[in-house]
């Protein structure tokens, strides 16, 4: 089997007292960073309020940390529920389907709290979240906690058993380049009030296929339901949810918009 292009690395983690300060932590820390600073300044760019992003990434955080580990242990591993007390450590294993679906819930209620509509804001948040999840995901990576299959692929890295996809940087690469491309079509004043529709088509379709190359031989493999995980049946919700906001924008007809400067 050829050599993998990247080698193994392992970045060195900071101890701070009895705080453990790893990369994973402070590259998801600065994505959730730059996703609201994104967020906030596409809104204002779009005129709308570019507070109401910032008031609700706390809530945003907050549902999206308690569902990514509710997920995470509910789909991905229920073995760890026989010590009960896991259900607490929030720190401790999170899905990022799951953080998704904690955040659509905050989102939900927050808006409706708040009484402002939340179709004003799809598309900023859109332009935001892409770029932030992506570097969240290069967290991801240089922590390797998403092997994929053995394979001779030029972007495998090599693990200590051999070279392996790494999905924590391949989806990275899909983040970040849906994330230029929505900036790219927000510049043009294309697809307007359409950008997290198409984020969600796109990002699921990848994403289903993707899961396809998460390894079963490794020591702390996801669990598959019928044959698929969590992420891939989130997918597909993704991508029917995304499928029927692109055909209702569309029926609703364009409204000429000049690029935002």
């Amino acid at each position: 089997m050829p050599v993998a292009v990247l080698p193994w690395f392992e970045l060195p983690s900071l101890h701070l007292g009895p705080i453990t300060v790893q990369s994973f932590g402070v590259l998801s820390a600065l994505g959730i960073l730059l996703a609201t600073l994104l967020t906030s300044r596409a809104a204002r760019e779009l005129g709308k309020d570019p507070q109401v992003p910032v008031d609700f990434a706390v809530a945003g955080v907050l549902a999206g940390v308690v569902g990514g580990h509710l997920v995470h242990l509910l789909a991905y591993h229920p073995e760890e529920l026989r010590e009960p007390w896991r259900v607490l450590m929030l720190w401790e294993g999170l899905s990022s389907m799951g953080g998704l679906a904690g955040g659509v819930v905050a989102a939900i209620v927050w808006f409706r709290v708040k009484r402002v509509p939340f179709r004003d804001y799809a598309d900023a948040f859109a332009l935001g979240v892409a770029p932030g999840w992506g570097v969240a995901r290069i967290g991801c990576f240089t922590v390797h906690d998403h092997p994929g299959v053995l394979t001779s692929f030029p972007l495998a890295v090599r693990f200590p058993d051999g070279p392996r996809h790494d999905l924590g940087l391949y989806e990275a690469i899909v983040l970040l380049s849906l994330g230029a491309l929505l900036w790219i079509l927000h510049r043009r004043g294309a697809l307007r009030d359409r950008l997290l529709p198409l984020l969600a088509v796109a990002y699921g379709i990848a994403r289903f296929f993707l899961d396809f190359l998460r390894a079963r031989d490794v020591p702390y493999a996801d669990a598959r339901h019928l044959g698929l995980t969590f992420a891939q049946y989130a997918a597909v919700a993704l991508v029917a949810w995304g499928a029927a906001g692109l055909v209702r924008e569309r029926r609703g007809g364009d409204v000429p918009a000049t690029a935002p400067r």
